[in-house]
């Protein structure tokens, strides 16, 4: 078999595909000749990055306003998505939130069970919404975009830690349920990146430096370096890859 990075023949569905990581991946998987499909919660982001996207060339781009923690809201867009666009054949869990930082005893229980919702459960749903015609296809990868927070423990971020730690382990699970059908689960986990969700630390000088010395390239990375390695796990070329994390973190999980 030859190795290629063509996915011209593949569908990829990105939650948080509008903005940050989530913006470049769907970028990314354009120029390699899939078919895209965004969803989001800011139509208006969306429509700009879809813009984008037609712009590179992309073959065929959709978009689909939703909020990722409503189970009835998500189930009904992917049914569109399903029916407008087709069954993904790549799914990217990339949406996540961490909205607070703060010592673990002064986290309420609204706020950590929205970030179990958003950065957990809603990626299982996903998960088990685009899996039964992979399945039954023989056929799909599925890359759940973790963080350094699921392999390391890090300060005021336990709910976002217990999320990703949790949803590492569950792509595992789900690996080894579906490797016998022909369905890769795998996760990219970025160390700490310039985006959206990591503005306000980048804009703190103190708590900048103390990510940057900690992070042996010695800077935050930039969201296109994500990419390729969600090509490659999307792609033939990682065909014997299932139940991996793949840490794009400039080092920062080595020292």
């Amino acid at each position: 078999m030859s190795v290629t990075f063509d996915l011209s023949d593949d569908i990829v569905m990105i939650t948080g595909g509008g903005r940050g990581l989530g913006r470049s991946i769907a970028l990314g998987f354009a120029r390699a000749g899939a078919t895209v499909a965004i969803l989001g919660r800011d139509a208006k982001t969306l429509a700009v990055t879809a813009a984008e996207l037609q712009a590179e060339g992309a073959k065929a781009v959709h978009f689909y306003t939703a909020d990722i923690a409503d189970e009835a809201a998500l189930t009904a867009t992917v049914g569109t998505l399903r029916a407008e666009t087709g069954d993904p054949t790549v799914l990217v869990n990339n949406a996540g939130i961490n909205p607070w930082f703060r010592r673990a005893e002064h986290v309420s229980m609204s706020e950590w069970r929205q970030i179990m919702d958003v950065n957990l459960t809603a990626v299982f749903h996903c998960c088990t919404l685009v899996a039964p015609t992979m399945l039954a296809n023989q056929r799909g990868s599925i890359i759940n975009i973790t963080s350094v927070a699921g392999h390391v423990g890090l300060a005021r971020s336990a709910a976002y830690c217990a999320a990703k730690g949790g949803l590492e382990l569950l792509s595992k699970s789900l690996a080894i349920d579906w490797a016998d059908r022909g369905v890769r689960v795998n996760t990219v986990a970025p160390g700490y990146f310039q985006t959206d969700l990591t503005a306000g630390l980048e804009a703190n000088d103190a708590l900048a430096a103390k990510v940057i010395g900690h992070t042996p390239l010695g800077r935050f990375g930039r969201p296109e370096e994500v990419v390729a390695a969600c090509l490659y796990l999307a792609s033939d070329a990682s065909s014997y890859v299932t139940g991996q994390s793949l840490r794009v973190d400039g080092g920062f999980t080595a020292s």
